[in-house]
């Protein structure tokens, strides 16, 4: 496997590559420069190797007398120094030497390991950083077992690349190819995904090809690697159909297959790809996804390629035969926008598109809720119709990083919402037809937030982050002053502290995550979710959703309450005994008590139902 690896990765081309015999092959791509050196350093002291440059202006050497672990900077025309664009990792930072890394040091035990089917994703992303008191990969290791037990089936990574300083989102990397030192780099990440494979846990990653960070960004230095055709909120645009695109393409298509290949990564979760500008024949996103799956063909392994989009275009995630992407599932903003406004009334920003119960009984049914319609916010149509796809092409989620950190204060929903709101959105989420996805620390109502964080070394660049911050926020108005990105204390308080999940309400809304994630694995209507056995009905007035899902002979029905007063509802439902199994105000889950009934008979013209106020109940058809 290892040999294969080598092979596969010389026919890449880029980076360090130890070969056999204990040589080092050198290859870069540089159409900027007419002459380069790889500079080996060696203590106190270096060596300079010419490197021969090829007809596609890629230069590369063969170096003897080198060996795993040592450093180098490719030295160019002006004698400047520069680390390897494709670097395996950057001991001292973006600034310093890149290090050549033998993959043969780690030994893998994760050879049973297939993958996951998609249905069977249950994700919880985590920072990191963030996550434990070490901020390390390592660290994460002696809670998976927690994760597990929470019944967690994949954990997605927010990006690992190496970015400026120690403390960041991850999307201010400028190394795509090196995972961050101080998170534990190359073993760190290794071992991770090892340990999470031999517990049955799928690994996401969260990568960027929208953009590099500004600080320690030196690809221009080599190539044509960006444009300024397009403009990206979050700086230059990254050159996939201009002069010199093919190689840019391939930079980034083998960073894909590097991550899948070399770290078993099992799901690339594709950056904002509204900011991935391609007006060629063949977009770069179905070039890569082809990649990545012939790549899951060779290897005998389910890998899958995730985008977050706010494009509501479903080209993205259709088959190629019909002239889409071929990508097989995406983020869906709309689930968690009609979502959030009904627990919590906000209508600024984005949030002004949503507010009814009509927008969630779509979201529902279809996945998307803009799908070609007039949105007030853009003051333009907005999307195209999802029906037609299938419901596990679409992970749906009521908090993320985005979604939480991209507010001003990063405050959680359990800062906002009452703990019946938050009971409430895990069912919303939990139960319904697509793939759920929770952020760190939600599934006890973590009371730390989760704010932006950066720790540049560049005094112009962290004012211009912070002006960019409050700008940002414009749009919504909101009240009181941005933390201080560049604060350490902003990083600080954003960690996490898992041990409230054992405390009071915390552990209570800890188990009712437990047992609705329980449900959806075991009960037959929720573990075989579709849009074909599901009927959603939407009440406006009383702000009421009823959810009917069915497989076979079994049957349940899920009934959420959003409005803030109790409601009685006469419920069209077929004909038997219905069992209640799930009532989130029952006082099981800390709520004030169940005005449902354990059991109910239906019959025309069907059943009265009382419901408490922001609470749902399920109840599930007794089959004889």
């Amino acid at each position: 496997m290892i040999e294969d690896f080598r092979m596969n990765n010389w026919k890449l081309g880029i980076g360090a590559t130890v070969m056999d015999g204990g040589n080092v092959h050198f290859r870069v791509w540089a159409p900027r420069l007419q002459n380069l050196s790889v500079r080996i350093i060696f203590g106190r002291g270096t060596r300079d190797l010419p490197m021969e440059r090829d007809e596609r202006s890629y230069f590369s050497v063969m170096a003897d007398d080198i060996s795993p672990g040592d450093l180098y900077f490719y030295l160019l025309e002006s004698h400047t120094e520069r680390p390897d664009p494709a670097s395996r990792f950057q001991p001292r930072g973006v600034h310093g030497p890149s290090q050549v890394i033998d993959p043969a040091e780690f030994q893998w035990d994760d050879d049973r390991w297939k993958g996951l089917s998609l249905k069977d994703y249950i994700f919880y992303e985590l920072h990191v950083g963030a996550f434990t008191e070490e901020g390390t990969f390592e660290s994460v290791i002696p809670c998976l077992d927690y994760l597990k037990g929470l019944g967690i089936t994949a954990i997605e990574l927010m990006p690992v690349a190496q970015f400026p300083g120690t403390r960041n989102w991850g999307y201010d990397g400028v190394h795509p190819f090196a995972p961050q030192n101080s998170y534990g780099g190359v073993h760190g990440l290794k071992q991770l995904v090892n340990e999470c494979h031999k517990k049955g846990i799928a690994v996401i990653l969260d990568v960027v090809y929208n953009h590099l960070g500004p600080e320690g960004n030196y690809l221009n230095s080599f190539g044509y690697y960006f444009t300024d055709k397009y403009r990206t909120p979050w700086g230059e645009a990254i050159n996939f159909d201009g002069p010199y695109s093919d190689n840019v393409r391939r930079f980034f298509i083998d960073n894909a297959l590097y991550w899948i290949t070399e770290y078993h990564i099992d799901a690339l979760r594709i950056d904002a790809i509204h900011g991935i500008f391609d007006f060629s024949a063949r977009h770069f996103l179905e070039e890569l996804g082809e990649a990545v799956h012939r790549e899951a063909e060779m290897l005998g392994r389910k890998i899958y390629v995730i985008p977050e989009s706010d494009l509501n275009d479903v080209r993205v995630i259709n088959p190629w035969e019909i002239g889409g992407y071929g990508l097989d599932a995406q983020w869906n903003d709309d689930f968690h926008h009609a979502l959030h406004t009904l627990l919590t009334g906000e209508e600024k920003g984005y949030y002004r598109d949503f507010g009814k119960i009509s927008h969630l009984e779509k979201a529902f049914r279809e996945g998307f809720v803009y799908s070609g319609q007039y949105s007030e916010f853009r003051k333009r149509r907005h999307g195209s119709s999802s029906k037609e796809r299938p419901a596990d092409q679409f992970i749906v989620f009521s908090q993320n990083h985005d979604q939480v950190g991209n507010r001003m204060a990063g405050d959680r929903l359990s800062q906002t919402a009452s703990f019946e709101k938050l009971k409430l959105a895990a069912g919303v989420v939990l139960l319904s037809p697509y793939i759920p996805l929770l952020f760190m620390g939600e599934e006890y109502g973590e009371t730390a937030p989760f704010q932006y964080f950066v720790s540049h070394s560049d005094e112009g660049l962290i004012d211009a982050v912070r002006k960019g911050r409050r700008e940002e926020f414009a749009s919504f108005n909101w009240e009181g002053d941005v933390p201080d990105p560049q604060d350490e204390t902003t990083f600080l308080i954003s960690k996490i502290n898992r041990g409230l999940h054992m405390q009071g309400g915390h552990n209570t809304l800890f188990r009712f995550y437990q047992k609705l994630i329980k449900s959806r694995k075991e009960i037959s209507p929720l573990k075989h979710f579709s849009k074909e056995n599901l009927e959603v009905t939407g009440i406006e007035k009383e702000r009421i959703l009823l959810a009917r899902r069915w497989f076979g002979s079994e049957k349940i029905f899920c009934l959420y309450n959003f409005s803030e007063r109790e409601m009685k509802i006469d419920l069209p439902l077929p004909g038997g005994r219905w069992i209640r199994i799930i009532d989130s105000a029952s006082k099981e889950w800390g709520g004030p008590g169940s005005l449902s009934e354990d059991v109910v008979e239906s019959g025309p013209p069907g059943i009265p139902l009382l419901i408490n106020a922001y609470s749902f109940v399920v109840y599930r058809l007794e089959v004889l």
